[in-house]
């Protein structure tokens, strides 16, 4: 058992009684926030970082500044086991997220797809080495978020045809630049494989749903704002950024929302996909 600050404060909250109606929705609302909030602990230090060292790191610190942010996101991954935040098995897989990400993001500079606009000794490449963090961040929201609300699934469809599915999209990512790009083929294929698809989480005391396809958008939404972010804090620049800042083209949310089917099946190999019970179908 995990004998953290954290876990002794859900437990307070989840025995704590709100009473009904209008205050236990309320109740409910900010509990579902704290959790969240908590799961995406490392995406959320890593992004202050990314906007505290754009604002305030020394231009002459004798470190640069790329590696001072791959230093400390080692850092952190250290501390949430050391702390049983994360559990050895959830590190496994974001280390794999940090391999995947490493090398599409190697594709990516050398194609032209943005770049890393500073100097740093800790890299491969042109892609400097906290930027396989960013990716890992993704992977450890998802494996946190899965164990905190107690993930259930109905109508989740057979393992290894995600696996196909993700496997293709990855594909997609590299082959679109000599190829067809067939991202509109890989939505359809989405949908088709989990438009039945509800998952289960336990923000209190039973398990509520949602469409998976629905979860899927709107984690993605949310990296795209923290993508905005980023970008804000010259972690990296796309193609008309060099000159000032401005958004990011919506149109990257179809590609964080196929990502996000990468990150939610290799999660799966370490995270059982469970049915309800029958009490929660």
């Amino acid at each position: 058992m995990r004998h953290t600050r954290f876990g002794a404060v859900r437990r307070r909250l989840e025995t704590f009684d709100p009473g009904t109606g209008w205050r236990l929705w309320l109740y409910e609302f900010l509990l579902f926030g704290f959790k969240q909030a908590w799961a995406c602990l490392f995406g959320a230090l890593l992004l202050a970082l990314l906007l505290g060292t754009h604002l305030f790191y020394p231009t002459d610190a004798p470190l640069h500044r790329y590696d001072f942010l791959t230093l400390a996101a080692i850092a952190i991954q250290l501390a949430l086991l050391a702390f049983r935040l994360e559990t050895p098995r959830e590190a496994s897989v974001i280390l794999i997220f940090h391999v995947v990400g490493t090398v599409m993001e190697l594709f990516k500079t050398a194609a032209g797809s943005w770049v890393y606009p500073e100097a740093s000794l800790l890299h491969i490449g042109a892609v400097p080495l906290f930027s396989g963090f960013m990716y890992a961040a993704v992977g450890s929201y998802i494996a946190r978020v899965w164990r905190i609300f107690d993930f259930r699934f109905s109508h989740y469809p057979p393992q290894w045809v995600t696996w196909l599915l993700a496997a293709a999209i990855y594909v997609n990512f590299f082959a679109h630049h000599w190829t067809v790009d067939i991202r509109y083929l890989l939505f359809a294929a989405t949908a088709l494989l989990f438009w039945r698809t509800h998952v289960h989480f336990r923000n209190w005391q039973v398990h509520r749903w949602m469409p998976l396809l629905l979860g899927f958008g709107l984690v993605a939404l949310f990296i795209w704002f923290a993508e905005n972010i980023a970008t804000f804090a010259n972690a990296w620049h796309y193609p008309g950024q060099e000159d000032g800042w401005e958004m990011v083209s919506p149109a990257k949310l179809g590609s964080w929302y196929l990502l996000m089917l990468i990150s939610f099946v290799l999660v799966a190999l370490v995270q059982p996909v469970r049915e309800p019970e029958p009490s929660q179908s």
